[in-house]
């Protein structure tokens, strides 16, 4: 049996990318709308209560709205928007997390998949504050640097302009420090207070680097960058997309460069911790639109079925 599947909002970078990867699965049944009826309701609702599995790839206000039309108990909805992230009713869908979020994910009709710079801090600190080895009211802060595929079609018309490039350097953004996956950071990394977080949009397409200081001294137990790295190792130990990479000596790491693009066109994660005895640097490199997005939610589906989790990664 096949499993019927429908991608709503397939015109943006998420479900394009999305489309492309469901087109390669022989074990799926897509769905197809017809491209002018996209905005027509009732086609909408009858593709989405005739699926197995949905995928949400639109606006917040239109993923809500889409929910509202799906009448079908069977149908199962994987959100790819901000809309659900932080709801209670649905299930955050980073399985590596814990035993619970996997088995909350294979069990839930609902779920959402995290925003790609908030995989990058979750994966980091999740672990390190569920444990109490940082604290819930730690002063965390984050500086991030991303491709411009992230900003969806707007920003890379901009940065893929004809007429040349609009940005010559680094861009610094969401100087209001109210960044849209700031409440997605707080609340499932189980932080009191949210974080000060520095996103940075690059001239590159894709590829994504999250960072976050640690001050050992600061911690309920002082901790060696040595004692965090085992840690990780073993929490991520049989994970197949999050990978804690192995210490390098203090020279080597003070020598050489972690590059933003290292795991494109996977659903992988890397981690690194690096520093020294007075301060630690957490480092999370992924594909923005790998495990920070597109491929977190076919992941998600496999769950969700039953499948191998690896299953089209």
């Amino acid at each position: 049996m096949k499993y019927r599947v429908f991608v709503d909002g397939s015109e943006g970078t998420t479900g394009l990318q999305l489309n492309e990867r469901l087109d390669l699965r022989n074990d799926l049944d897509i769905i197809k709308i017809d491209a002018e009826k996209r905005k027509d309701i009732n086609e909408r609702k009858k593709c989405l209560n005739s699926a197995d599995i949905v995928f949400l790839c639109l606006p917040d206000t239109a993923a809500v709205e889409a929910v509202a039309l799906i009448d079908n108990p069977s149908t199962r909805v994987i959100d790819a928007s901000t809309a659900h992230r932080t709801n209670p009713q649905w299930v955050y869908g980073l399985p590596e997390l814990s035993r619970e979020h996997r088995a909350g994910i294979q069990a839930s009709a609902r779920v959402s998949v995290p925003g790609c710079y908030a995989t990058g801090f979750i994966s980091l600190m999740y672990p390190l504050i569920s444990k109490g080895i940082v604290q819930k009211d730690y002063p965390v802060t984050s500086h991030a640097i991303s491709g411009y595929s992230g900003g969806g079609k707007k920003l890379i018309a901009q940065f893929e302009d004809p007429r040349g490039n609009p940005f010559e350097s680094p861009q610094l953004y969401a100087l209001g420090l109210s960044h849209k996956h700031i409440p997605e950071m707080t609340a499932i990394s189980g932080l009191e207070q949210a974080p000060i977080f520095s996103p940075i949009v690059c001239p590159y397409y894709k590829g994504m680097s999250v960072c976050i200081p640690l001050f050992p001294k600061l911690l309920p137990k002082p901790a060696a960058k040595e004692d965090i790295h085992a840690f990780l190792s073993e929490y991520y130990g049989q994970e197949r997309f999050i990978r804690v990479m192995p210490p390098d000596s203090e020279k080597e790491y003070i020598n050489s460069f972690i590059g933003a693009t290292r795991v494109n066109n996977t659903n992988n994660l890397e981690i690194y911790v690096t520093g020294n005895t007075e301060r630690i640097l957490l480092i999370a490199v992924l594909d923005n639109l790998g495990k920070g997005s597109s491929g977190a939610a076919i992941q998600n589906m496999n769950i969700m079925l039953g499948l191998d989790e690896a299953t089209g990664l």
